[in-house]
């Protein structure tokens, strides 16, 4: 039997199940192998499958043919390797202590997660997914397929050492920035493994025990996470339903903020307090980190500049995604800085990983120079629109004393339950409803307890699912309503 391959063709399939099988040890070298004929009688396939398939694997030395014998495993087709040697007598084999050895450890920091067998929950409002319905599988294909054209490969093989692919660098430049109202040199912007890897970065190079680091509170733990390998000084700065509160900030070196959609209660700040909050900037002597969260996710009103945009004295970085309205493991995003600071982060993403990938920086370079990232941010936001009003449609019927606003844009809805209730316990009775929710304490650096809020996320679950989802959240809050009313009446 063939493996379960959908992706691959027939003749791939028996490749496939060939190749496992001479590189598992199951077909040792000179090992023969049925006629084209029995085989293609023995699997049901066409004879002319089996015979191409046995031609490219002779091709590529795992096979090879005898005259008048048949088809044999080749002798070198499976590679050597190093025996497992036993170590010498008396040799110490206590593992080293690695709590001890390492320095900067992040395991007991809460994060953002989801179960290991999150795909079986029927209604996951949980972010780091992708929407296969809405992925351009076709445009993106096309894009990949032109970049391995023999034509493009001089573009992009060659080793780009602290460099990224000029292609990629001028879409950036010359389409995405200026739809946010930033203008940049190309010496000025680097490529980076996603937001994720540009906050590293930014640590690595610009923190250490004495920086004063302010977060919105509650905010992005992811960028709160990367940022404390370095150990900062955190400073908790309020938020509110206009995002940042910039009156009164207390004295910091950076300032890291989500302008565009406040991650996580998606408000966005308004152009009066942007304005305050880079005077404060300026005449405190302090750098604003931007991370232009969902920007492009707009629904309602017209779009806010960047901050970046705003910015005339150099003291804004910001952080920008490309590919994370298509699919979160795409892993590309980009910082715009002022040039002596770019030159420092290559050297650093250079020790670290080198460069993101050229052919991946390539492809998507033609999406967006082809008009295919402009489509579908169209098509997903006209998703993102029917599921925001599905899902407070069905908060308001299912779950009235729970309060939210319905965002101007982005792709998940901030609710607070009421006060009493701790939305960790409440994801874990959701669970058994078949419901995933983001349960607010991990978004704060000083939870409280309880902890009523919790982020509903909408980019992986269709609209037709999200009122069954609501209906399930709201029996898993009915059980812990009636589990209180018998813990007070006892």
């Amino acid at each position: 039997m063939l493996p379960e391959q959908p992706a691959l063709p027939l003749q791939g399939r028996l490749r496939l199940a060939i190749v496992q099988a001479i590189l598992d040890g199951r077909l040792s070298s000179g090992a023969a192998l049925p006629s084209s004929r029995e085989l293609s009688a023995l699997l049901s396939l066409s004879r002319n499958t089996v015979t191409s398939a046995y031609l490219q694997l002779m091709d590529e030395g795992f096979l090879e043919a005898r005259s008048r014998s048949g088809v044999f495993v080749a002798p070198n087709a499976r590679p050597l390797s190093a025996m497992q040697a036993e170590p010498a007598a008396g040799t110490n084999r206590l593992p080293p202590d690695w709590s001890a050895r390492v320095l900067r450890s992040l395991v007991d920091l809460p994060t953002l997660s989801k179960p290991e067998q999150w795909r079986v929950y029927p209604y996951p409002f949980v972010y780091g997914t992708y929407d296969p319905q809405l992925f351009p599988t076709e445009d993106f294909r096309e894009c990949c397929v032109r970049s391995l054209a023999r034509s493009q490969l001089a573009h992009w093989t060659p080793d780009f050492e602290t460099d990224d692919v000029p292609d990629l660098i001028e879409q950036i430049r010359t389409r995405l920035l200026p739809k946010r109202g930033v203008f940049a040199l190309k010496e000025e912007i680097i490529v980076t493994i996603g937001a994720q890897h540009a906050y590293y970065l930014l640590a690595d190079a610009l923190f250490d025990e004495r920086t004063r680091v302010g977060l919105e509170e509650p905010g992005h733990p992811h960028a709160r996470n990367s940022f404390a390998l370095r150990k900062p000084k955190w400073v908790e700065l309020a938020v509110d339903e206009d995002g940042l509160i910039v009156d009164g900030l207390p004295a910091l070196d950076y300032l890291f903020t989500t302008p565009s959609h406040q991650s996580p209660t998606t408000a966005t700040l308004s152009m009066d307090r942007r304005r305050v909050l880079l005077r404060e900037a300026e005449s405190q002597n302090f750098v604003i980190i931007e991370d232009d969260y969902e920007a492009e996710n707009l629904y309602a009103g017209e779009p806010m500049p960047a901050l970046k945009s705003l910015d005339r004295s150099g003291r804004v970085i910001y952080i920008g995604s490309v590919s994370k309205s298509l699919s979160p493991v795409l892993r590309l995003g980009y910082i715009v800085a002022p040039r002596a600071l770019i030159k420092e982060l290559r050297v650093i993403r250079h020790a670290m990983v080198r460069h993101p990938s050229a052919f991946l920086q390539h492809a998507y370079a033609l999406f967006l120079s082809l008009g295919h990232h402009e489509s579908h941010a169209r098509r997903v936001n006209a998703a993102m629109q029917e599921r925001l009003a599905a899902a407070a449609q069905a908060l308001r019927e299912h779950l009235p004393d729970f309060e939210f606003a319905l965002p101007q844009g982005g792709a998940s809805i901030w609710v607070r339950a009421p006060s009493w209730v701790d939305a960790d316990e409440l994801a874990l009775a959701a669970r058994g409803h078949g419901v995933l929710i983001e349960a607010g304490a991990v978004f704060f650096g000083t939870p409280p307890y309880p902890c009523p809020f919790f982020r509903l996320r909408l980019s992986s679950i269709a609209t037709a699912q999200i009122p069954a989802g609501v209906r399930a959240l709201a029996l898993a809050f009915d059980e812990l309503v009636q589990g209180r009313g018998a813990r007070l009446s006892g």
